[in-house]
């Protein structure tokens, strides 16, 4: 839907004199903005709204405005699409000069700046394979945020939004003063986001936001810059859930993470995050043709969900298996059809018996009376009172982190541009969990319930702190697991890019050094001799090139071919077998292997732009890490598993036509295949003794990469009238979404069973598709410059109204995303195929009709 307002924003507005221009492309701006606060924003680079100019042929901008690339952020999102079926880590976010991906899974943490769409509007992008200024870069995309004061535009701006997403209402405002003629700016921020309830029942958001920047501009030559922000959030979350609760709910967006306590819906899972950021920024320009920026920065803080925990009682989770209709009337030891048909009628009609039971688990609590003693028999540690049998508990990483990178770009004539850059990262993770909620007991005990379940008469196994056992735990107290995450990375570039009068090519290398180790801060009585210290230190050296050249027929004709070849160290989450309790770790611990092309037609003219290409990627050598309950050996497992190869190729269109000086045309298609290309091997261990069971071959050659569409289409239309409004209509086609797969159920240990079965041998290997979908979006806006005797402080002063309308047809049924469970009865299911149904695939659906409406006053 919003791709083609973000191309109709770059034409200025057809003026009768200069002063009637200058006032057209002020709201135009205006309108533009507001705009970006409804949607994420990308780079709009007015510099490539001509047609390639007379004097030679003019370069492909690298971060230019590209119709494909906006349509596949906007209009392609509400089905969490990824563009190329990439995953989050090859996207790749700087800011200020820093980059901002966490170390351990390679993400950018979106969240530390929510809220904050004033400030953070200023960015280049560049898609793919293309280089950039700023780093050697991934091969998703790569997105530099200039936040510095001295880059945000000179204004007051307070904005206020409602919306029935997942929060209601907002309200920012912001001030910038600009650069002052002593060589200072100053920019401050601040956000509040709220919803006592989001679109999906029981859950709930409470969002703040701040920033501070100041700039100093020392000479003619030295820019000092300071930045701090933070964006303290607590969420309550949605869960996914099984078909079978979504239809006894009469919704698709049942969540289970609620009940009702004294009338009240209280979340089970809240995630509460407040990772302060501060940047410190120096630019050097050291001639007209050399730039150098230095930064360093530095975050902290927690992140964390909270969850149910419980000792000895009955799980309380509302979807359990167990507590389902049909557990009672297929999968029970001895079924009831009647006693099914009478449960179905009881969650049906009572949403108490679909919704957890708060007030069932304090009452377990409250007559739960104990007295506990020391299990080694030291004295002192008798406590008596109300043992809680279930608590909400906290599961938290604390992240200190320090970044520090520098980059120089040099022109050395009209012909070739230098640029590179080294940095240094260093991070820290700090995993344990703490009692958030007793729920009406005095105490929890810290003991693994498991290991005493393994091994009864065993005193010491049971403890999680041998050190500090049969530990009596109050609300705020650690507990679990408790282990340190260190990861370091070294990292240098270098790029050249040579540009010609009919061709242009680049050049890039990148070396780097990745160091990563798990630090035990407690020794657990099934490990102890694993569990405490430091253990393996992980390094790995990796190194990639990419380079590419621009044939450019004219200027507004072009055609690239772009190429990469790198490798990456793995996420330590990939590597470590069971982090919670020891130091063991996959016994082939190898580089990830990337090898990408690309290649595209490009027409950039007046009324007309196109953009036509394709791309081909192959992964080699993936590793991942799976926990989870095996039906078969009666116990938690760990599944490590390595060798996964992935192929992701495709093609891309995208198309901006302007029909009439206001009305405009867009369309983009992505169509791709993205497939797993080997047969993967895992091994498998006792979670509780480290004992291998068996390696297995796991069959998911030509299983399609999961829960992205692999074909997105969009077709939409804009009218912008002269009088600063606009309004557009685009739909948008999705299809090719498949599951995520249990690994089990592809290997020999679940088919061998169903090998003369065709029918269930299907049931039990076929990957699920999901049916392809559409949906129809609408934007609209108005842009209002006040009249003079409104304007405040004399300045120009404007009301912008947009509203975003997504999913016009209320649409419910668009399944976004789901996975099998991993808990899964091979031999059972083999014998009956019903049998694969006893623990079913939970889901996520799309919202259905859902809005955002803003308005800004800005002077």
């Amino acid at each position: 839907m919003l791709l083609p307002l973000l191309l109709l924003f770059g034409s200025a507005a057809i003026a009768q004199n200069d002063s009637t221009t200058r006032k057209d492309t002020v709201i135009t701006d205006e309108i533009k903005e507001g705009v970006l606060d409804n949607i994420p924003t990308v780079s709009l680079d007015e510099n490539d709204l001509g047609d390639g100019g007379s004097q030679g042929v003019s370069s492909l901008l690298t971060a230019g405005r590209d119709p494909y690339y906006s349509a596949a952020q906007f209009n392609f999102s509400a089905v969490r699409f990824r563009i190329r079926g990439y995953e989050n880590d090859l996207f790749s976010t700087y800011m200020n000069g820093i980059p901002m991906d966490n170390l351990d899974n390679g993400f950018t943490p979106y969240g530390l700046w929510g809220g904050l769409n004033d400030v953070m509007r200023n960015r280049d992008v560049s898609w793919g394979l293309k280089y950039n200024t700023f780093a050697f870069g991934d091969i998703g995309s790569n997105t530099n945020i200039d936040s510095r004061a001295s880059k945000q535009r000179v204004q007051t701006s307070i904005n206020y939004a409602l919306a029935n997403r997942n929060y209601s209402n907002r309200f920012m405002i912001t001030h910038s003063t600009g650069l002052s003629k002593k060589g200072w700016a100053f920019t401050i921020s601040g956000s509040r986001r709220w919803a006592g309830e989001g679109y999906v029942p029981g859950t709930y958001y409470n969002g703040w936001g701040y920033f501070g920047a100041v700039d100093k501009r020392i000479g003619q030559k030295h820019l000092l810059s300071f930045t701090a922000f933070g964006a303290p959030t607590e969420n309550g979350r949605q869960g996914a859930s099984v078909q079978e609760m979504i239809d006894l709910s009469g919704t698709n967006y049942y969540n289970p993470n609620w009940g009702y306590q004294n009338g009240k819906k209280r979340n089970a899972s809240i995630g509460r995050s407040h990772q302060p950021v501060l940047i410190l920024t120096h630019d050097f320009r050291v001639s007209n043709r050399t730039n150098i920026t230095t930064a360093a920065g530095y975050s902290f803080g927690d992140r964390s969900v909270t969850a149910l925990d419980w000792y000895n009682a009955a799980d309380p989770r509302p979807d359990y298996y167990r507590y389902l209709p049909s557990y009672t009337g297929i999968w029970a030891s001895t079924t009831d059809q009647a006693q099914a048909q009478q449960l179905y009628q009881l969650m049906k009609s009572d949403i108490n018996y679909r919704q957890i039971n708060w007030q069932n688990l304090y009452n377990v609590n409250r007559t739960s009376f104990a007295t506990i003693n020391d299990a080694n028999g030291i004295a002192g540690n008798t406590v008596s009172g109300h043992r809680s049998r279930y608590i909400v508990e906290e599961r938290v990483i604390n992240t200190q982190r320090f970044n520090a990178n520098t980059v120089i770009n040099t022109s050395i004539n009209d012909h070739i541009e230098i640029s590179g850059g080294a940095s240094y990262q260093i991070q820290k993770n700090h995993y344990f969990k703490r009692v958030d909620d007793l729920l009406g007991g005095d105490f929890y005990v810290n003991v693994n319930q498991f290991a005493e379940r393994d091994f009864p008469v065993d005193n010491v196994a049971n403890q999680f702190d041998m050190d500090k056992p049969n530990r009596i735990l109050y609300t705020g107290d650690k507990f679990g697991y408790d282990y340190n995450i260190n990861i370091t990375k070294i990292a240098g570039w270098a790029q050249g890019v040579f540009k010609f009068n009919k061709v242009d090519f680049f050049l890039s290398g990148q070396v780097s050094q990745t160091e990563f180790y798990r630090q035990g801060n407690t020794r657990n009585g099934l490990f102890p001799t694993s569990s405490y210290g430091k253990g393996t230190v992980n390094s790995f050296f990796n190194y990639g090139g990419k380079g590419g050249i621009t044939y450019k027929i004219d200027g507004r004709n072009y055609i690239y071919v772009n190429g990469a070849y790198m490798t990456r160290a793995p996420y330590f989450e990939n590597v470590y077998i069971s982090p919670r309790t020891r130091n063991a770790q996959q016994d082939k611990v190898t580089d990830e292997t990337i090898y990408s092309g690309e290649a595209a037609y490009v027409l950039n003219a007046p009324k007309l732009k196109v953009r036509l290409g394709g791309y081909y990627t192959h992964f080699a050598g993936g590793m991942d890490m799976m926990s989870f309950y095996h039906d078969s050996y009666q116990n938690f497992v760990n599944y490590a598993i390595n060798g996964i190869d992935k192929l992701h190729f495709g093609g891309e269109f995208g198309l901006e036509a302007k029909l009439t000086p206001s009305l405009t045309l867009n369309a983009a298609a992505a169509v791709g295949r993205y497939y797993y290309d080997s047969k993967q091997n895992a091994v498998i261990t006792v979670d509780n003794s480290a004992s291998v069971l068996g390696q297995q071959i796991i069959y998911m050659e030509n299983f399609k990469v999961p829960s992205t569409p692999m074909e997105a289409y969009s077709l939409g239309l804009n009218y912008r009238s002269p009088k600063f409004w606009f309004v557009s209509l685009t739909g948008n086609y999705f299809d090719q979404s498949y599951l995520s797969m249990n690994p089990l159920r592809r290997t020999w240990d679940a088919l061998q069973f169903s090998m003369n079965k065709p029918e269930t041998y299907s049931v039990i290997f076929d990957q699920t598709k999901f049916d392809a979908n559409y949906t129809v979006d609408f934007f609209g806006g108005y842009s209002w410059k006040l009249p003079r005797d409104f304007e405040i402080n004399r300045k120009p002063t404007f009301l912008v109204f947009n509203l975003g309308v997504n999913n016009l047809l209320n649409k419910k049924d668009i399944v976004t995303g789901g996975y099998e469970q991993l808990r899964y009865d091979a031999q059972t299911a083999a014998t009956d195929p019903v049998q694969v149904g006893k623990f079913p695939p939970k889901l996520f659906y799309a919202y259905g009709i859902n809005f955002f409406a803003s308005v800004t006053l800005r002077f």
